[in-house]
């Protein structure tokens, strides 16, 4: 992780630091990784910070190595029935470690995040790392889409880790505050890797010396199409006999995988640390069916490997001429093609790869987080977002999008029309539930309070008293 810059503490005006909630349903992948290095960094800077996520997973452990405390929220993936529980117990958490900032990361912190309005009227980030509309098909696709055009009036700022999800979420009329904060590899961590570590890492793994290999690091999930590698495959080992295939990683998909097992294909348990997968490759191969701009490639990219990835915004925005190959979603055969190519032309794949780790450069991780760090600021009322955070937006979205609170005027037609309404921001109600969003979200959302919605409770956190201070104990789980 790289230093902080400059500690933002206390001066002689006396004013405090800026206290920050990172609140993510995923505990893993990532936007784990992401959320860590993010609280980490904020951390150094002096600031207060802490985390909120469900137990399980690598964040909780990631939020012990850093010092940050770690709240448990034990909020599911998709929505649901359970989704108005997981909003109020958010709330408490909030009201508990009472943050300058409520950072929320990925779809479904997002929709509880922002289901009754801002948390207690805290000002409010979200960063999608990729839009909810991408994993959704049919009237899901339609709701998700009209749910975070809706949601985007209680966001003081929407976060985007690339171009390619900045262009995504205007095209599909998400009006907002949007600010660029590209992700970032830690290039301290992630070195370019040569024949000599290629070696090493396949001696440490288990691997033979001089197997062509191709490596795809992910989750197994549809997102990733590691079924569309699977299927490309045999087309690679009848140009290549000796080719290898490692996929390494677990998800929801690693069963139907293991049923229908291929020659040459294996399967390797997720591993927190890639850096020998990586280093023990002859070329990365991300067929995924959306992104948001992975990090997968970037440690790729610093490690000095091509890529063959699918043509979809955050892959565009990495894998640039020269340092790999783009090919259509859901195409084996093309697939095939680019990574067999790289597999038997050797010097191709090296070529490419000293490419790779030179474009590295433009995503230290380092940029990354002072720039996350001088969103966050901004959000706070402590500052000013940099111009390099605006540039971009200025250029793809043809100006800023309302750099304030949006309303419900322009959306789709029917968007709020006839949504019952429990209260207005600000209003009666102690949370501000916002009006509109009963029939915005998913089915069930608002059903029902069942007895004992208290679930989210601080854990590890010494006194348990919700403040954020104290040393952290993280649960046990499958590291």
């Amino acid at each position: 992780m790289a230093e902080a810059a400059s500690p933002d503490r206390a001066g002689a005006g006396g004013t405090a630091p800026p206290r920050v909630l990172h609140v993510s349903q995923p505990n893993a992948g990532g936007v784990a990784v992401y959320v860590g290095q993010a609280a980490g960094d904020q951390r150094k800077r002096g600031w207060e910070v802490a985390v909120a996520c469900p137990p399980g997973g690598d964040l909780p452990a990631r939020c012990a190595a850093a010092g940050v405390p770690w709240f448990n929220w034990p909020a599911g993936r998709a929505p649901g029935p359970r989704t108005l529980l997981e909003s109020l117990g958010l709330r408490r958490l909030v009201r508990g470690f009472a943050p300058d900032v409520v950072h929320l990361h990925s779809s479904k912190a997002g929709l509880a995040g922002r289901l009754l309005g801002r948390p207690r009227g805290t000002p409010t980030i979200f960063q999608p790392h990729g839009w909810s509309w991408l994993a959704a098909t049919g009237p899901q696709d339609v709701v998700s889409r009209r749910w975070e055009r809706i949601a985007a009036r209680w966001s003081d700022a929407l976060v985007c880790v690339g171009t390619g999800e900045l262009r995504e979420g205007t095209c599909a009329g998400v009006r907002g505050p949007y600010r660029l904060v590209r992700n970032g590899v830690d290039r301290r961590r992630f070195r370019p890797a040569d024949g000599a570590a290629r070696l090493a890492a396949r001696t440490r793994l288990g691997l033979p010396a001089a197997v062509p290999l191709a490596v795809c690091v992910g989750r197994l999930t549809r997102q990733k199409g590691q079924d569309v590698l699977v299927a490309a495959w045999p087309g690679v080992t009848e140009r290549c006999p000796s080719a290898r295939l490692a996929i390494v990683g677990d998800g929801e998909d690693l069963d139907a995988l293991n049923r229908e097992p291929v020659a040459g294909v294996l399967l390797v348990p997720a591993v927190q640390d890639p850096r020998d997968w990586l280093a023990a490759s002859n070329v990365i191969v991300l067929p995924s069916r959306w992104e948001g701009l992975p990090l997968t490639a970037l440690e790729a990219l610093a490690t000095g490997r091509p890529i063959v990835g699918t043509d979809i915004p955050g892959l565009a925005e990495v894998v640039r001429p020269g340092v790999g190959a783009l090919v259509p979603v859901d195409d084996p055969a093309a697939l095939a093609d680019e990574v067999a190519g790289r597999l038997l032309v050797p010097g191709v794949a090296e070529r490419e790869g000293r490419e790779a780790a030179a474009e590295s450069a433009a995503y230290d991780v380092s940029r990354t987080v002072a720039l996350l760090a001088a969103v966050t600021r901004d959000v706070a009322g402590l500052g000013d977002t940099p111009e390099e955070a605006l540039a971009d937006v200025r250029a793809v979205a043809g100006g800023l999008l309302g750099a304030g609170r949006v309303g419900f005027a322009g959306l789709d037609d029917g968007v709020a029309a006839g949504s019952p309404g429990i209260g207005l921001e600000g209003g009666a109600s102690e949370d501000g539930v916002a009006d509109g969003v009963g029939s915005a979200v998913a089915d069930g959302v608002g059903s029902g309070l069942a007895d004992g919605a208290d679930g989210a409770e601080v854990v590890g956190v010494a006194g348990a008293s919700g403040d954020g201070g104290g040393a952290v104990t993280p649960p046990n789980s499958s590291r």
